[in-house]
């Protein structure tokens, strides 16, 4: 299969240093990955990643339960101004407004993003913000789409594509990012760094306020995988990676993850080889993944996609469109590989480390269009 071309030099990319240095700082990974997106989407690419890590930044970065809810209503009203074209001077704001101002001059106001998509990863967030458990292993799985997953549907709105393979490929690429941040954030939740002394006090307008900084720490894995594998939280915060059971709680968490990038991987060999993709998209009829002319409900090679859709037009896509936005799946890969050569011990430090390879592998995956 010939390769593309080398994606745009990241150097070239015209964007506000304050929302590339967030990126830098907070994602490296997705920084890293932004020359692989379209270079019209980028700025769409920049501020949708950017805005996910402000809000997931609200919990470490302010001091009392109010101020974070106030913190999540800024954002929220942030949204809507920016869609209403009056977006506050903030950096990723005004990049936010800026990029849907593009993404509707480009597309002559036939393409959008979605509104609710932004507000939906907001309220996810917001259900979690004080790190408490996830009930079971659905329940994190489901955490990971309305955050990781809409964040990828977001970006592809932000070509503009509206395709049920795309999208079907990244809740799958999104839901094994989500569960793999979790288990990445599991140490510093678990020994929370040292109070914000630069944060406000714990009374406001004279009523006592629960410090989330003061909290101790907290086991974020699902209720049920701990249960099975026998861990319990004061053992984890007492003993940390000595835990008992805690590695069998961590590999049964990462093994969810890695099979949604099977799927994924499994999902583009079988297009590759006319066949349909192998199973239905759950979300399929759900706000923003209705499509015009696309049903996952065919079978047999050849015609999953509906209404005459065949599996090359589908591949096309996914290969020419879609796949730089799908390029966490690489970034994921490499995590969760160094987790299992770790014996799965999240806790160890090479697991906080940059990941060096990630540029590489990266490149080949985007010349071969493999995860």
């Amino acid at each position: 299969m010939p390769q593309d071309p080398p994606p745009r030099p990241l150097a070239t990319v015209p964007h506000p240093p304050p929302v590339s240095h967030l990126q830098k700082t907070y994602d490296s990974p997705s920084y890293t990955l932004l020359p692989f997106v379209p270079p019209a989407s980028q700025s769409a690419y920049l501020a949708i990643r950017a805005f996910n890590i402000e809000i997931a930044r609200i919990a470490d970065t302010t001091s009392t339960s109010i101020v974070a809810t106030m913190r999540l209503q800024f954002w929220r009203d942030n949204i809507t101004r920016a869609f209403a074209g009056e977006p506050p001077k903030q950096p990723v704001s005004l990049l936010l407004a800026h990029a849907l101002d593009d993404l509707s001059s480009r597309t002559n106001g036939t393409a959008r993003m979605s509104k609710q998509w932004f507000m939906r990863v907001l309220s996810a967030r917001e259900q979690y913000l004080d790190n408490r458990s996830y009930t079971s292993l659905d329940a994190l799985e489901q955490y990971a789409e309305s955050t990781y997953s809409t964040l990828l549907y977001l970006t592809l709105s932000a070509l503009p594509l509206s395709s049920i393979t795309a999208d079907h490929l990244a809740s799958h690429v999104g839901k094994a990012a989500g569960i793999t941040a979790v288990l990445r954030g599991l140490p510093l939740i678990a020994f929370p760094p040292p109070p914000n002394h630069h944060s406000n006090s714990a009374t406001l307008g004279g009523g006592q306020i629960q410090i989330q900084r003061e909290r101790h720490g907290a086991v974020i894995l699902p209720l049920d995988v701990m249960a099975d594998a026998g861990v319990r939280q004061e053992d984890v915060l007492r003993h940390g990676a000595e835990a008992p059971g805690l590695r069998d709680a961590v590999f049964t968490v990462a093994t969810r993850a890695s099979d949604h990038l099977i799927t994924a991987r499994e999902m583009l060999k079988n297009l590759r080889a006319g066949l349909a993709v192998g199973h239905e998209f759950e979300h399929e009829g759900e706000d923003g993944h209705i499509y015009d002319g696309q049903s996952s409900s065919g079978s047999g090679s050849g015609s999953e996609g509906g209404k005459g859709r065949g599996t090359a037009a589908q591949l096309a896509e996914v290969e020419k469109e879609a796949f730089g936005v799908l390029m966490p799946a690489v970034s994921t890969r490499l995590w969760l590989d160094r987790l299992q050569k770790c014996d799965f011990d999240v806790f160890r430090e090479e697991l906080r480390r940059r990941e060096w390879k990630l540029p590489w592998k990266a490149y080949l995956a985007y010349g071969r269009k493999m995860f």
